[in-house]
């Protein structure tokens, strides 16, 4: 359930998350993560209950409580939770786009389709007889369970989650499969691992004691203009600088560790008031030295990357984090990716969600 509202939590087209359950213990956890609890009544929390029950429940409480009527719904099941980075904000988009009144996500497939009728087996939709090679076939679509996006009129008119113009949101194979025992749940966790699903790490930001950042295209969007004689210079975000002064009032060790000798990154670091460490051909050997040195557990070190030279370091913390706009296999390795690109903001929207996870606030 953790996942699925830290994934709401990232979208941008979602401005309030709400969480409907009858157990202490799910509210508990969903509030950690930032959304806000409705308490699901007896007579629609047990399992013959629908889900359109219980959403129909939340609409009336939140219009009834607070006079708010969402102009979109956005239905995540927490049992369905591969995501990928944006795939929210793609759907809600994909509705807006094709003018629909609700959407829902669905995976491509080319499976031969069998029934069963008065004792007799059936083929649904293929002849056996000319049987085509799965790859020719025109996909037909299942749907998966993760995202629904519905107008509050298509809910309240239909009893139901779809209807109207119905619009389809295409996503992978691998996001169909659901978590309905333990083996699922191990299942799922791979499956997010293995394709680069972020997860949500919040627990870790509350434990940390250093903060690394690698500087071309963490600190920068990783663009140079070189100017007449050789010198160099780069595009930050003094939104960047403003999230790391904020940052370093709460006492959390902040550092930058580059390949890079040249001194446009000391002058920016001095001026950020954090130390930067340059020139380091062998930056895992350096940072593990470093954290040994300051009595650091690398459990509780998070590190900023966005090439795959930041990757060996990455691996050794217990918190790895990638830019909006990092190499593949850098988000692959990462437990959270950041929204904003490097030099883009990202660096901020990191310093403001440890800080709001140190309880600090926002200072705008």
């Amino acid at each position: 359930m953790s996942v699925t509202v830290w994934q709401a939590a990232q979208s941008v087209s979602i401005s309030r998350i709400v969480v409907s359950t009858d157990d202490e213990e799910i509210a508990a956890a969903a509030e950690r993560f930032g959304a806000e609890i409705i308490v699901r009544p007896p007579d629609i929390s047990d399992d013959a209950a629908s889900s359109e029950s219980a959403l129909l429940h939340s609409l009336d409480s939140l219009r009834d409580r607070d006079g708010y009527e969402p102009d979109l719904v956005v239905f995540l099941q927490c049992t369905s939770p591969v995501r990928y980075q944006g795939d929210i904000d793609r759907a809600v988009a994909t509705l807006v786009r094709e003018e629909a009144d609700s959407l829902l996500s669905v995976a491509p497939s080319h499976r031969f389709l069998w029934s069963r009728a008065n004792g007799n087996a059936r083929p649904v939709n293929y002849d056996p007889v000319h049987r085509p090679r799965r790859q020719e076939r025109t996909p037909e679509f299942v749907e998966n369970g993760s995202i629904y996006v519905f107008k509050p009129w298509v809910l309240r008119q239909f009893r139901n989650r779809l209807g109207g113009k119905i619009a389809l949101f295409e996503m992978d194979e691998a996001t169909s499969f659901e978590i309905d025992d333990a083996f699922d749940f191990e299942l799922v966790q791979w499956i997010a691992r293995s394709r680069g699903v972020p997860m949500p790490s919040h627990e870790m930001l509350s434990d940390l004691r250093l903060l690394v950042l690698d500087f071309d295209g963490v600190l920068t969007d990783d663009r140079v203009l070189v100017i007449e004689g050789g010198k160099e210079a780069v595009w930050c975000s003094r939104g960047d600088g403003m999230g790391i002064a904020l940052l370093r009032e709460t006492g959390l060790p902040i550092v930058v560790l580059s390949r890079e000798t040249n001194s446009v990154v000391a002058d920016r670091c001095r001026k950020l008031g954090i130390p930067s460490y340059q020139g380091i051909g062998d930056k895992e050997a350096f940072l593990e030295s470093y954290c040994r040195d300051s009595g650091i557990p690398l459990r509780q070190v998070a590190y900023v990357g966005n090439d795959i030279n930041d990757i060996e370091c990455m691996k050794r913390v217990g918190l790895p984090i990638a830019v909006a706009d990092a190499h593949l296999e850098v988000r692959k390795t990462a437990r959270l990716i950041l929204n904003a690109a490097g030099g883009r903001g990202a660096v901020r929207e990191l310093c403001d969600l440890i800080l709001t996870r140190w309880g600090s606030g926002l200072v705008s």
